[in-house]
């Protein structure tokens, strides 16, 4: 994929943007993707937004929040995270308004819908008559291409990546590692190419040689990913093999140990960080320093819930490798 203009910027906007965006367009050029998981987030007003645009009769406007402030998270980061495609196979208006609604500038790392890549529905309400019965749709590449491929295609210029998440899966789901890996390397030989396509899964016991050269065979990145229940990414990059594309993906969600459901009431709304972890922030250095001396490009998903604050993440690891 050829490399779009990047930023639309000014010298206007909350203080971390202005200082923020010029490190980014850096790195950027240098093929090194910062962004969040997320956007829509109040929290981020009066550092990366600024809350003047969002007001209707002198109050601010949710709506118009959230309907707008794609286009000035744009003004700072280069790539955004969309997990909104886990839940839901989006339609080809939703594509196209999403698209024609943001700058051509801004990338997009999009999660594969859970449709693909849950073998079975969890036991919870949301999921209706299907909780806790077999997914059929489980690594279907004629779903994948029908449903999701099909329709995104026209902006497949737009997407950095895609991800496949595989929550953790049960072994009386799938036997083990073995029958995993035979079955995702059928999937990924079957999909179609122009995207990128990287699998971040949530077994530890999955991570090893044969998964690696499954990935390999198919130029897909492994997600390194910092999350309650995996190895730290420093743990991660020392698996023999585990750099598998022409491309690297992180994902920071969550420190090593810590609960979702705590990382959300401890953060929220998220309007500064509280917690640094060392350990990820240098997991997140070696991974990127080592795709721009490669020569590859780097994508990079900082989520709130990592040290209460994304965008203050990303500028701490940005000035580690602007200094070097």
């Amino acid at each position: 994929m050829d490399q779009l203009s990047l930023f639309d910027t000014d010298d206007q906007g909350p203080p971390e943007a202005r200082s923020l965006a010029p490190k980014l367009r850096a790195l950027a050029e240098q093929g090194l993707y910062f962004g969040t998981s997320s956007w829509k987030y109040e929290g981020w007003l009066g550092s990366i937004y600024d809350e003047s645009r969002y007001q209707t009769r002198g109050k601010f406007s949710k709506k118009k929040f959230e309907a707008e402030c794609l286009r000035e998270y744009a003004r700072t980061f280069p790539v955004v995270g969309g997990d909104f495609s886990f839940y839901q196979f989006p339609s080809p208006a939703y594509w196209r308004n999403l698209f024609e609604g943001s700058p051509d500038s801004l990338l997009f790392g999009l999660k594969v819908p859970e449709d693909v890549t849950v073998p079975r529905w969890p036991s919870h309400a949301r999921y209706g008559t299907r909780a806790g019965e077999m997914n059929e749709g489980f690594l279907s590449p004629k779903l994948f291409k029908d449903l999701f491929a099909r329709p995104l295609w026209k902006h497949r210029e737009r997407v950095a990546v895609l991800m496949f998440e595989f929550g953790t899966i049960a072994k009386s789901v799938i036997a083990g590692p073995e029958e995993f890996n035979e079955r995702l390397g059928a999937f990924l030989a079957e999909l179609p190419p122009g995207f990128r396509y990287a699998v971040e899964i949530r077994n530890r016991e999955y991570l090893g040689p044969d998964y690696f050269s499954v990935l390999r065979a198919h130029n897909t990145a492994h997600v390194f990913n910092a999350w309650t229940r995996m190895p730290e990414l420093l743990e991660q990059i020392d698996e023999p093999g585990a750099f598998t594309a022409d491309f690297t993906v992180v994902r920071a969600l969550l420190k090593r140990g810590q609960p979702y459901e705590d990382a959300v009431k401890k953060y929220s709304p998220y309007k500064e960080l509280q917690e640094p972890s060392p350990s990820v922030r240098e997991g997140l250095v070696q991974i990127t320093d080592r795709s721009r001396r490669a020569a590859i490009p780097s994508f990079v998903f900082i989520n709130n819930r990592l040290e209460g604050h994304a965008p203050g993440t990303i500028e701490a690891v940005a000035d580690e490798l602007l200094a070097e």
